[in-house]
């Protein structure tokens, strides 16, 4: 029978994948000069700003900027240890879900905010980022939920190694 962390653990697969790919192809595109890309990126980037309105990709405002900076430096490289720690059933992957996820959900609060208070953000814009904030919290309950390390028990929600056997010399 599926468990729920497995399901979980699926669905957060695709999601990490996408976001390995992703953020350095597209995303980077908004802090790094775009004759680094392929015309077909960039033309796809620029597509996507105009049929989407997304001003914050073609204006590039400084807090934009420098949240995709932090998830070029930081994020995505987590997104990787969290794709082989669930490839693998690495015990440390609630604690690298649980960072990702909050570090997502802040990062979402801040431009979903702007897109709504500012009142340049339309529907379409909304529905793009608003999934992004609602895998960051499926990422921080996936973080928060105890004892899904390969080990389980007490050791991974604890932190600690488990006790081995060990010979005594004699």
């Amino acid at each position: 029978m599926v468990s729920f962390v497995q399901i979980m653990d699926t669905q957060l697969f695709f999601i990490f994948l996408f976001i390995a790919i992703v953020a350095p192809l597209i995303d980077g595109q908004t802090v790094l000069p775009s004759t680094y890309y392929p015309d077909k990126l960039v033309n796809l980037k620029q597509w996507y700003a105009q049929d989407f309105g997304d001003y914050l990709v073609v204006e590039k405002p400084h807090f934009f900027v420098g949240l995709v900076w932090y998830e070029l430096i930081f994020l995505w490289p987590l997104s990787l240890l969290n794709l082989f720690a669930i490839l693998t059933s690495k015990p440390w992957l609630n604690n690298t879900c649980l960072i990702y996820g909050a570090s997502t959900l802040s990062s979402m609060a801040a431009i979903l905010a702007e897109l709504v208070f500012s009142g340049r953000g339309n529907d379409r814009l909304l529905k793009m980022y608003a999934p992004f904030a609602f895998f960051g919290a499926v990422a921080l309950i996936r973080g928060l939920i105890p004892g899904c390390g390969k080990n389980g028990g007490a050791a991974s929600v604890i932190g600690k190694r488990p006790t081995l056997g060990r010979k005594k010399r004699v």
